[in-house]
């Protein structure tokens, strides 16, 4: 199981660039493209609400679930 992070696709829907997204939401460039190819491990609310204020968007259109049951065992346990 992950949480995948989408910040690009949503950021090419908006056409808005990384160095615009970063004096949006006063995030370095450095960090932003961290959350942006998902080399992150963790997020603060206060970074999320910003980048969602600056896209429009909700969280959810940011972060998507992915339930890999792959790593479990065959018979459930």
């Amino acid at each position: 199981m992950s949480i995948i992070l989408r910040l690009d696709r949503v950021m090419a829907d908006r056409k808005m660039s990384l160095n615009e997204l970063s004096e949006k939401v006063g995030v370095s460039n450095v960090n932003l493209s961290k959350l942006k190819t998902g080399k992150v491990s963790a997020i603060r609310f206060s970074t999320l609400e910003a980048i969602c204020a600056a896209l429009n968007c909700q969280p959810g259109d940011l972060l998507e679930f992915n339930n890999d049951d792959s790593s479990e065992p065959a018979d459930g346990q």
